[in-house]
């Protein structure tokens, strides 16, 4: 990732981190050259030679974000219940959402919102990183059912995507200007769903 011959002269976790806010702010599309150099602190041949363009600096910036703003989803698939791990995802997540040092919503909500120059390669990039998040879940969600932590008869594909349209969906409205309370009041309609084994 580093330039040859002279050292680099930045911290690129440190630039990588602002480019991510620029990203979260203003999407994918509308984020400029200027926009992330500037928030970056660094010319555009260092961020070149560093990230290399545009968009592998956005799949850098969401990878990145998934390790460290994300960690509680990783974190939520440890709790021993299904509901526990469906609870705990999405309270974090509203929590998150709402963080008050982040721009509110999601950047791979945000991120995406707006495409028209790239054929729709991020716009697919985004959608698989939310996949494979999903996919995550029901394979938890499956093993519940397979213990008995969940009714027979339930989809655990199906509740997976339930949980991530809420996800998503309080992603929309926290970016919207919902505050903290009104998603975990979502949360709570949201959890009387959940099949209890029960």
């Amino acid at each position: 990732m580093g330039e040859r011959g002279r050292p680099r002269k930045f911290d690129a976790e440190v630039a990588l981190d602002r480019a991510i806010e620029v990203f979260w702010r203003h999407g994918y599309e509308a984020a400029s050259l200027s926009d992330l150099t500037g928030a970056m602190g660094i010319n555009r041949p260092s961020m070149y030679a560093t990230f290399g363009n545009k968009e592998e600096l956005f799949r850098m910036a969401v990878k990145r974000y998934a390790e460290q703003d994300m960690a509680y989803a990783r974190e939520a698939l440890g709790q021993p219940t299904a509901y526990g791990v469906i609870e705990t995802f999405l309270r974090a997540n509203a929590d998150a959402l709402t963080r008050p040092d982040r721009p509110a919503g999601c950047l791979s909500i945000q991120g995406g919102l707006a495409f028209g120059s790239d054929d729709g390669t991020v716009a697919g990039f985004l959608a698989g990183s939310r996949r494979a998040g999903e996919e995550a879940l029901a394979d938890r969600l499956r093993r519940a059912h397979d213990e008995g932590d969940l009714p027979a008869g339930t989809d655990p594909i199906a509740l997976a995507r339930y949980v991530m349209t809420v996800s998503e969906g309080n992603a929309v409205h926290a970016a919207a200007g919902a505050d903290r309370a009104a998603l975990h009041a979502t949360v709570d309609f949201a959890l009387r769903a959940v099949p209890s084994p029960g």
